[in-house]
């Protein structure tokens, strides 16, 4: 992060580091201020991580659990009563996620959010927003469209309807190439919901991912707003914002073991290539 003003090129402002007064929200925030005036503000960061993923787990859950309707211990509920309060309470949504429930019988608890996530990545469209806020979740079930923030309110509240612990999570999303992906060159957004013996599971709904495969977590809080990557303020006229830019790239370094292989596989093709153009001899 700096501040640039000629003829000095960069400079970097003291950073005060805070730590909200809950464990469980996982976040600390920097905060900067600056002395004096610039005609540019950059805030760079680069992060080089070992990203252990579990695609398609199956996560084993304590028995009582297993299936929906459950309710957590009283130690478990003390400590997500911010998870379980719903933002923006609505019954369309909340007649939205009893749909996912099986009629007269009890629920499997992963079948219900495996087919909720896989509901939203099916009928609704993604669009990309640039321009700050979320949309309410009763506002994006009736659209059946937004961004990966809206998708990831709208189920944050649909399975606290039910009475079940999520919170946001704000980070970045690893992007093969050639991928259908939607969220990549951004953040991202999805949610984590905590399952008795699992623990906190994630869940993609913009791109149907349970669990954290191609998924970089960054922060995660109880609600959307506390999660945001960049905020503060500005004086200035009126006419001096000329706009924000942001770029995000997330690439994959290679394994050292990986590499090697590479390197034993290259060397072994040029050995076959050097034994393939020795001459003949005649005996």
């Amino acid at each position: 992060m700096c501040w640039s003003y000629p003829p000095i090129p960069c400079t970097s402002p003291p950073l005060c580091w805070q730590s909200p007064p809950c464990l469980a929200a996982r976040r600390t925030v920097a905060v900067a201020t600056f002395a004096g005036e610039a005609p540019e503000l950059i805030f760079e960061s680069q992060v080089t991580l070992e990203h252990y993923e579990a695609p398609q787990p199956d996560y084993a859950l304590e028995r009582y659990a297993a299936t929906y309707p459950f309710a957590y211990t009283n130690e478990e509920a003390s400590d997500l009563v911010n998870a379980r309060n719903r933002q923006h309470p609505d019954e369309d949504v909340s007649a939205w996620a009893r749909q996912f429930l099986s009629s007269g019988t009890a629920t499997g608890t992963l079948s219900m959010l495996r087919a909720m996530t896989l509901g939203i990545a099916n009928d609704f469209k993604y669009v990309r927003r640039t321009e700050k806020g979320v949309n309410r979740p009763a506002d994006t079930l009736r659209h059946k469209s937004g961004s990966c923030r809206d998708f990831a309110v709208l189920m944050m509240d649909a399975v606290r309807a039910l009475g079940l612990a999520a919170r946001f999570v704000s980070g970045y999303i690893f992007v093969p190439d050639h991928s259908a992906t939607q969220g990549g060159g951004a953040t991202h957004a999805w949610l984590q919901m905590y399952l008795p013996g699992a623990g906190w599971v994630d869940f993609d709904p913009t791109n149907s991912i349970i669990g954290n495969r191609h998924l970089i977590r960054v922060a995660v809080a109880w609600n959307h707003y506390q999660a945001l990557p960049l905020w503060g303020t500005w004086n200035g006229t009126p006419g001096a914002f000329r706009g924000l830019e942001v770029e995000v790239s997330v690439t994959e370094i290679p394994a050292e073991d990986d590499a090697s292989e590479a390197e034993k596989k290259d060397a072994a093709k040029d050995a076959v290539a050097v034994a393939g153009k020795r001459p003949k001899v005649s005996k």
